[in-house]
């Protein structure tokens, strides 16, 4: 018997400020980001709970990066998850860039908006 196939899409949705994950057109988690002039500052990844234990985050974040990448940008991993995938992931170290005070303090202004 053969299983039913499930469709994972990852986009970008730019006026959200976010890429999202989808399971058979069901947004199912999202990673949110900000622009800081050629740096893509990722702040929180989250999966709703009725999807967990799938993977889903690692995908998504995966595709954001390739992303990130195909565009020219860097990135910043603000968002624990996005550092923790980023540690096990090294084919993106050479795309990220240091967390600093000063890139938390301009992150805290943009969200207060």
């Amino acid at each position: 018997m053969t299983q039913p196939t499930t469709a994972r899409t990852v986009q970008r949705v730019d006026a959200r400020h976010r890429y999202e994950i989808l399971v058979d057109g069901t947004t199912a988690g999202f990673t949110a980001y900000r622009d800081r002039d050629d740096r893509r500052v990722f702040f929180h990844t989250e999966i709703d709970d009725a999807f967990a234990g799938q993977g889903l985050a690692s995908i998504l974040v995966r595709q954001a990066l390739d992303d990130v990448r195909a565009s020219g940008k860097r990135f910043l991993p603000v968002c624990p998850y996005v550092a923790k995938f980023l540690k096990s992931h090294d084919e993106f170290a050479d795309l990220a860039d240091p967390v600093t005070p000063e890139v938390l303090q301009w992150l805290e202004t943009v969200l207060a908006r």
